[in-house]
């Protein structure tokens, strides 16, 4: 028998996916009624608060006509509804899902039922059971909402008239443009088109090129169609500029006067090598009874981006700064994002600050929230700051001789790129943190907090952004003394607002939110993961974060790491924004927000305002108005991560390029029908063999072994095997690597 997953049990929660588990609960007994309490039963939910849900749950579902209401309080699945609203997810073979809370599974839609519907679009379908089976199937009838109209293609002329064969293997159809439409577009070209109708009797939408972008391969083009591709924009229009460089930028004294003053605190940033936007600084007090006064400091955004600005309006509809392989493409005009609001050292920056007395053993005896005024004594970069804890991993920190410290950065690891010496308080208070910094890490851990410190792929890129090398860049002690001190910085500011006496406020905030994992999915991993033999245990909350973080400890540095640690990570819910709090799994904490980088995301902006208007006294805002921005938010950040993924497979493409007559060891990351893809060991680059190209034998596949079976050798060539591979092709419009299978 199955365990069923518990969706909730705490009181003041909002439950998960509430709609989709009672149509699912309705669904497998069609026949039975059910009311509030009995729905509850089932779903886990014992409190009063979570009950209430329910019973609001149905009366909602009811008038939609999603379910009946046989009797008073009695309610069963309506078997006349045939139609459902949802998502299509369209596959790369031109078919598509449809995705719905009424269901617990995607449906499958076949091409010939699209309806000139594409992917992402909000749909109408009819649901039906496929003939002489059980599954079912539907049919798209009505489009409701267009998800995008623009997409990046090729033009292809033909005589008067062209087609653009759209980038995305998800838009199934070309897009045919006139002669008047063509925008001085040349065949060849990589062109912005815009859909503007669908004729009923064409098979193509018909468009207007919009933008022209440049040849294909050239690398500004590609980079630039990444970006629009996802609706991102890469440059600022000239009013927002314009709006940026008339901001007063002079630190009044009448302005320091409304704040506490912190410029004679030790204060330092760590930051990665290349950045030019510094969000937060670390200050570093010892006090006489022993303890640490620490602050957190974040750039005061919201004093200089005021709502409904021509600024704000900008930085809401980004929502988030995207970090591409190249470049990054920031939330704000560079003059406040690297200039006015960035903490440079030896300036003087308005902030708004966590400040926290903590004593030895790590824990919060008092804590403060404000604006200040800072000053920053230093800037290091992450390697910098780690030659220091690794040159002093022997010291004992609490001892008051600093003069045992040792205190040179070595040349190969400065900004500078030459050996200098470091104030000893700064190495000091360097060395405190981090040793603090390690308890509260493991304390998360004993709590339940998932560690995946995955290992980032990152480019040597010469001067016209060519890559001439790969490298692995891995979180180490000084990145994660940074990010204690940040979630400590989150979490504090969300329980601030979201707790009263150990009781939630209701007050409106902006969550960062982590559901917990699917059951499903977790089943999926360890049907994969059992193959290496490796296991987890599901059994509890805490069963499963102690085996996850074992899991993901022990394929560590070994070949099947990446695919391992992806698979994971895709058991995961997806963390989102939302003023409905239901605490942060992955995390362990209950109450987190986003507090500490309003330079490259707008929820932390809406954090400083709100917390800003609690702190003021301010009665707690309507959630609606916040609760669509988050989503906005949400959707944003999502798109901006398909952006930085796509970036890099072009720069892998780029990279194996020259790289053709190479043979490299590779582990088998994944299995389909049509072939397998393997990930180069050495560069962590994925291409895929077509199992037309296996020529040892006519393979099949075999879903439930995950791997292709040699109809004659009986050969097996399955997922996590070591293979040698050769690069066949390589397409950098599509970011598609094709490999030639050398030896398995």
């Amino acid at each position: 028998m199955s365990r069923k997953k518990k969706i909730y049990k705490k009181k003041g929660k909002v439950i998960k996916n509430l709609t989709q588990n009672i149509l699912k609960i309705l669904h497998q007994d069609s026949n039975k009624q059910y009311n509030y309490k009995q729905l509850a039963v089932k779903m886990g939910v014992s409190d009063t608060d979570g009950k209430t849900q329910i019973l609001h749950k149905l009366t909602e579902l009811a008038v939609n006509k999603k379910i009946k209401e046989v009797e008073r309080g009695k309610f069963q699945i309506n078997e006349n509804k045939k139609y459902h609203i949802g998502t299509l997810d369209v596959t790369s073979n031109g078919n598509a899902y449809f995705i719905s809370d009424d269901f617990e599974h995607d449906i499958f839609v076949p091409s010939v039922n699209l309806g000139k519907a594409l992917h992402d679009d909000t749909v109408r379908v009819y649901v039906y059971k496929k003939r002489r089976s059980d599954k079912l199937e539907a049919d798209v009838v009505e489009i409701i909402e267009r998800a995008k109209t623009e997409f990046v293609g090729v033009l292809q002329m033909h005589k008067n008239f062209g087609f653009v064969l759209p980038d995305s293997n998800k838009m199934y159809a070309d897009i045919f443009v006139s002669q008047s439409k063509l925008n001085n577009a040349q065949h060849g070209d990589k062109v912005v088109v815009k859909i503007t109708d669908w004729p009923e009797n064409s098979k193509n939408p018909f468009g207007k090129i919009t933008q022209v972008l440049g040849k294909p391969g050239d690398h500004n083009t590609e980079i630039h169609s990444i970006l629009l591709e996802y609706g991102l924009p890469y440059e600022f229009p000239t009013e927002v500029e314009k709006e940026a460089k008339k901001l007063p930028i002079e630190i009044t004294k009448d302005e320091i006067a409304k704040r506490r003053d912190m410029r004679g605190d030790l204060t330092f940033t760590i930051d990665p090598k290349d950045a030019k936007d510094f969000d937060d600084a670390l200050s570093f007090t010892q006090l006489e009874n022993g303890n640490y006064e620490i602050g957190i400091h974040i750039a005061d955004v919201s004093h200089y981006v005021q709502p409904k600005t021509i600024l704000d309006n900008e930085a809401y509809d980004r929502a988030t700064s995207v970090y591409l392989v190249d470049r990054v493409v920031p939330m704000l005009p560079e003059m406040l994002s690297n200039g006015v609001c960035s903490l440079r050292p030896n300036e003087e920056k308005l902030t708004f600050s966590a400040v926290f007395e903590i004593n030895e053993k790590a824990q919060v005896i008092n804590q403060w929230f404000g604006r200040t005024v800072t000053y920053s004594d230093k800037r290091f970069a992450y390697e910098e700051a780690q030659a220091l804890i690794e040159q002093n991993k022997d010291t004992n920190v609490a001892l008051k001789d600093v003069n045992k410290l040792k205190c040179v950065v070595p040349a190969n690891v400065s900004l500078t790129g030459k050996e200098y010496q470091v104030d000893k308080n700064i190495v000091q208070a360097t060395l405190k943190l981090n040793e603090l910094a390690k308890m509260m890490r493991k304390k998360r851990m004993q709590s339940g907090a998932i560690s995946f410190d995955r290992v980032e792929v990152k480019f040597h890129l010469d001067n016209n952004a060519n890559p001439t090398g790969v490298y692995f860049k891995e979180a180490k002690d000084a990145n994660k003394l940074i990010e204690e001190f940040m979630l400590l910085a989150n979490k504090k500011v969300a329980e601030f607002v979201g707790l009263f006496k150990g009781r939630p406020t209701n007050k409106t905030f902006i969550y960062r939110i982590h559901d917990e994992p699917d059951v499903e999915k977790l089943a999926s991993l360890q049907n994969v993961i059992s193959k290496f033999g490796y296991k987890i245990n599901t059994e509890t909350r805490q069963t499963t974060s102690n085996s996850l973080n074992k899991l993901l400890a022990d394929v560590h540095g070994k070949g099947e790491a990446n695919m391992v640690e992806t698979l994971a990570i895709r058991s995961m819910s997806k963390a989102a924004y939302t003023t409905q709090n239901i605490g942060h799994y992955g995390l362990a904490f209950d109450y987190y927000s986003h507090f500490t980088s309003p330079i490259r995301r707008y929820p932390d902006v809406m954090t400083h305002r709100l917390l800003q208007h609690y702190l003021d006294g301010g009665k707690s805002p309507k959630a609606e108005e916040y609760e669509v921005k988050c989503k906005h938010a949400s959707k944003m950040e999502e798109l901006a991560a398909k952006a930085e993924r796509d970036s890099i497979k072009y720069m892998q493409v780029k990279y194996m390029e020259n790289h053709k007559d190479e043979v490299f060891e590779g582990v088998i990351s994944g299995v389909t029908e049509w072939g397998i893809y393997v990930e180069i060991k050495s560069n962590k680059c994925e291409g895929m063999v077509r199992i037309k190209d296996i020529k040892d034998d006519y393979y099949i596949f075999d879903e439930k072994q995950y791997a292709v079976v040699g109809q004659s050798t009986k050969s097996i060539i399955q997922l996590g095997d070591e293979v040698m591979v050769k690069v066949k092709h390589t397409d950098l419009e599509r970011k598609h690597l094709d490999f030639d299978l050398i030896s398995h």
